[in-house]
């Protein structure tokens, strides 16, 4: 069984931010003195090892194997290893899928060949970031999926909901799941939320923000209609709607569209994977969803050696 290979242009996470995970990574799992079980293999022994899916889903997080074996191969630390350069041991991968490719059990994702007491050291850690992050793609894609067939115009996002320190490679990850993203972090946009109107009015918060920082993409998010009627007239760029039901949310479209053809509607709070379609159908831009970077179930993938 394959995986339909849809491309892995623009789903792969930056490759200094893939660097830092996977050092922190394997420095939890080598400090102070390296896989003192792995050292038990007999140098020299060379094996060929395969990434298999158990589940259905969406592969994402090749990268950060590709980057666990390299880091691996000129550590010191590694089970076989005499350090980097030349005498590094040789480690090969192939990917018979890329991010992005759908997933059935069986599913051979790729192979690694190379030192066994290596590969061993290397199967956890690489296996937890492809787990975690094809479970991120999948989650992403199954809301994807539905809202495709209710409004195929509507768009999948993510939030800041993500886990410390994976925030580039969780992102990348909802990307190759179909997804797109919504803002990285605070200097990239501003959105106005509910806590920030403690200190000061919708209509004064735009207007700030305009004044402050020109050129920024200024978002409000709403929980009441009369909130929805101010962020339009204060010129706000984008509205989000908070914790409403598709009825109402298609209400508010109603409202903005009444007022503004051009103005992007998001939808948020409490979405699952039964509801947005109906979502979608409000007539939404936009749905974002932090459900699927902080609650994404791992996809089981396995590394087999070949017989």
């Amino acid at each position: 069984m394959g995986g339909s290979d849809l491309g892995a242009g623009g789903f792969h996470p930056p490759l200094a931010a893939v660097r830092s995970v996977v050092a922190a990574a394997l420095a939890e799992d080598l400090l102070p003195m390296g896989d003192i079980t792995a050292s038990l293999v007999p140098a020299g022994v060379e094996v060929r090892a395969a990434f298999i899916a158990r589940q259905s889903g969406v592969l994402a997080g090749t990268l950060s194997v590709e980057e666990t074996f390299a880091q691996l191969a000129g550590s010191p630390l590694g089970p076989s290893a005499p350090g980097a350069g030349a005498d590094a041991p040789s480690v090969r991968l192939e990917w018979s899928c890329r991010d992005g490719a759908r997933l059935e059990p069986g599913c051979v994702i790729g192979t690694v060949s190379g030192p066994l007491s290596l590969i061993l050291t290397a199967e956890r850690t690489a296996l937890n970031l492809l787990s975690h992050l094809s479970g991120v793609a999948s989650a992403t894609r199954r809301l994807v999926d539905a809202v495709e067939a209710a409004a195929p115009g509507c768009r999948v996002r993510d939030t800041r909901k993500t886990t410390p320190g994976l925030r580039a490679l969780e992102k990348a990850a909802v990307r190759a799941g179909g997804g797109f993203n919504h803002r990285a972090n605070l200097s990239e946009a501003i959105l106005v939320k509910d806590n920030h109107l403690g200190g000061l009015s919708i209509t004064e918060a735009v207007a700030s923000a305009r004044a402050q920082w020109p050129g920024r993409h200024v978002e409000v998010e709403c929980d009441r209609f009369d909130q929805l009627d101010e962020a339009l007239a204060a010129g706000a760029d984008m509205v989000m709607l908070d914790n409403m039901d598709p009825g109402q949310a298609a209400q508010a479209v109603e409202r903005v569209r009444s007022r503004s053809h051009s103005t992007p509607v998001e939808v948020s709070g409490r979405i699952t994977v039964e509801t947005v379609a109906a979502y979608a159908r409000a007539g939404v831009d936009f749905i974002s969803v932090g459900a699927i970077t902080h609650s994404a179930p791992v996809l089981d993938i396995g590394l087999d050696l070949a017989g």
